[in-house]
């Protein structure tokens, strides 16, 4: 197992490509598809759930808008 982390570059790691989630969300992806030692299905899966995640967050960021909007509008 080290000898497989030390030959893999540090942008193939998996915990570089965790904090690139964490950090930039959906625009790491191209990181996990053009990382060779993972599978076909986890590439999709990760995708998947990288999208469905960042819709609901979307959602609810304009939701959060539309409320503090309204909040505004009874202030002023």
């Amino acid at each position: 197992m080290q000898d497989e982390n030390e030959k893999t570059p540090w942008y193939f790691r998996t915990s570089f490509i965790i904090i690139a989630f964490c950090s930039v969300g959906p625009l790491a992806l191209p990181m996990v598809w053009w990382r060779p030692q993972t599978s076909l299905v986890w590439k999709i899966c990760i995708t998947i759930l990288t999208l469905v995640l960042s819709y609901y967050l979307y959602q609810a960021t304009m939701e959060s808008l539309r409320t503090l909007r309204e909040y505004y509008k009874l202030l002023g």
